[in-house]
């Protein structure tokens, strides 16, 4: 059994720190993910144009044409089956991966075998952004800052396309995405101006211990020959 049988909070581990809010939480759509992440469109495609050039190659050799549209069968079904296996493991991706957007930090839990869970603090985002799609689904790119960087095979697909070295993780296939990147990019702006009054709030605590504002030498007892 691992930690994530028992979630006291769908997508978390564990309860959140006395503090902290959870703002937002969600999972990516299936449908989309088969069709960007898992590309079975493109599968599709491809096997269509096999099937097509199969078909015209044989009726071109001298063939029937139920002869030869019977020589593209074989790969029909073969697209079938590649199509019907991609979707499959888009649906069971995007049912094991849930997203959670607190005032803190985002995480993403995931894996359909071995689930684990990312977590990433609002300090280790230096940027994100928004790719939208027509039918209002769409995908969150987060930027790391140095010293932050996650493992694109072990985090795939809920990471930025084609970013091998300076993987970008990613809300994919996001429902209401306007919705959601409006939400993260609130509690960013709220966690940076609770960090700037934290350290204003510590400055100004500095200056009261020390009114003068030179430092405070130690002193030690003379010693005689």
């Amino acid at each position: 059994m691992s930690e994530f049988d028992i979630e006291p909070v769908p997508g978390l581990p564990e309860n959140l720190p006395e503090g902290e809010t959870l703002r937002w939480q969600g999972a990516p759509q299936w449908g989309a993910l088969a069709v960007r992440a898992f590309y079975v469109r493109t599968v599709a495609m491809y096997f269509g144009l096999l099937i097509a050039f199969r078909v015209v190659y044989v009726f071109a050799a001298g063939e029937s044409l139920k002869a030869a549209l019977l020589s593209g069968l074989w790969l029909l079904l073969l697209c079938l089956m590649a199509v019907a296996i991609l979707a499959l493991m888009a649906w069971a991706f995007a049912r094991s991966t849930i997203y959670s957007i607190t005032d803190r930090r985002v995480v993403i839990r995931f894996g359909v075998a071995l689930p684990m869970a990312v977590n990433i603090p609002f300090k280790a985002i230096q940027s994100a952004g928004l790719r939208r799609y027509k039918d209002g689904i769409g995908d969150i790119p987060m930027v790391l800052g140095d010293g932050h960087k996650v493992n694109f095979l072990i985090l795939w697909p809920n990471v930025r396309p084609w970013r091998f070295f300076d993987a970008q993780p990613m809300l994919r296939c996001v429902p209401d995405v306007d919705r959601v990147a409006e939400i993260l990019a609130d509690a960013l702006r709220e966690a940076a101006a609770a960090e700037q009054d934290g350290a204003a709030d510590a400055a100004a605590e500095s200056r009261n211990n020390n009114p003068g504002g030179s430092p405070q030498l130690g002193t030690a007892p003379a010693t005689g020959r």
